[in-house]
């Protein structure tokens, strides 16, 4: 954000200019510019200003939306600044967006905190488990949309929001996309299939279904308007089913499709040229989907609570 000015020239008659205090501007005036800010503008620069800036920051209304986008360079202030937005926002919380720093705490803290969510957005989410989305998902009986962009989770959470959010629309459910070692896994496939009838809006990226899976989603999610299968490279929609999905299908993005406007990082790994399981991971060629995600250790949420400490003493 540019520096802020104290002080603004309004063009009166005979284009003179006058110096006018920033403090003066209306309250809707200054609601507005902070809705342009975003949240980490506010909450470190702008409700710093004055005692009537700060006033006005807290504005529930202000803070139905979230927006904490951020690079990946994560410290522990973003989820005390979460935090303050969600006490902010007093209930009325609708959309948030908590990319790189997410924890099963937060996640229990927002959920907590609203009913009324419809929008989540979880990118690069490896600090959230499969048992604290599950937790929650309960919790979310208005959520329209979700994305869950580059995580360790499996078809369990999946099968939670399923079932605990009805009203879901959009879906986003991406990985990285790598054609060795080759892996086929439909299970998370099967379990948006079974359990997300309502689906207009379906994003696969780098995702290991195969055709059954395809089908099944097919099958199971026959309002689907938009379907992206982006670098999902165990399909072959050279036949019958790739008709199919011409046919059903209004938006439809296909394995080799441009990846231009994807927002995270689509490069391929390619793995090794030689042979599909290279010998560095000869050891989980053949473990079971179920045994695949538990072979790997992670996080499973922050350790402590970030709440604990006196967010006013932080200078964000």
């Amino acid at each position: 954000m540019a520096k802020l000015q104290f002080s603004m020239c309004s063009w009166r008659a005979g284009a003179e200019c006058e110096e006018r205090n920033w403090v003066d501007l209306p309250r809707d005036v200054v609601s507005t510019i902070f809705q342009k800010l975003g949240a980490i503008e506010i909450l470190r620069r702008a409700q710093r200003v004055c005692s009537v800036w700060r006033a006005i920051s807290k504005d529930p209304l202000l803070w139905r939306t979230i927006d904490m986008r951020n690079s990946g360079d994560v410290d522990f202030h973003l989820g005390l600044m979460c935090r303050r937005a969600i006490d902010y926002s007093s209930g009325h919380l609708l959309h948030i967006n908590i990319d790189y720093f997410a924890t099963d705490d937060l996640l229990h803290y927002i959920t907590d905190s609203t009913s009324h969510l419809r929008c989540l957005r979880l990118a690069y989410c490896y600090q959230i488990s499969d048992e604290g989305l599950c937790d929650v998902a309960k919790k979310l009986p208005q959520l329209e949309e979700l994305d869950i962009s580059i995580s360790n989770l499996n078809k369990d959470p999946l099968e939670a929001i399923g079932r605990c959010c009805p009203q879901l629309k959009s879906l986003k459910f991406n990985m990285e996309g790598y054609r060795r070692p080759h892996i086929e896994c439909d299970a998370e496939a099967i379990a948006i299939a079974e359990t997300m009838p309502g689906l207009r809006h379906l994003q696969l990226f780098g995702n290991k279904l195969t055709n059954e899976g395809l089908l099944a989603i097919l099958e199971g999610c026959p309002h689907l308007e938009s379907l992206d299968l982006r670098q999902c490279f165990n399909l072959n929609l050279g036949g019958s089913l790739g008709k199919r999905c011409a046919e059903q299908i209004k938006e439809l993005r296909l394995p080799h499709d441009p990846t231009d406007d994807y927002p995270f990082e689509a490069e391929i790994d390619y793995g090794s040229p030689d042979e599909d399981y290279p010998s560095v991971i000869s050891d989980i060629d053949f473990l079971s989907d179920d045994d695949y995600y538990d072979y790997y250790e992670f996080s499973a949420g922050s350790d402590f609570s970030e709440y604990d400490y006196d967010l006013d003493y932080y200078d964000f």
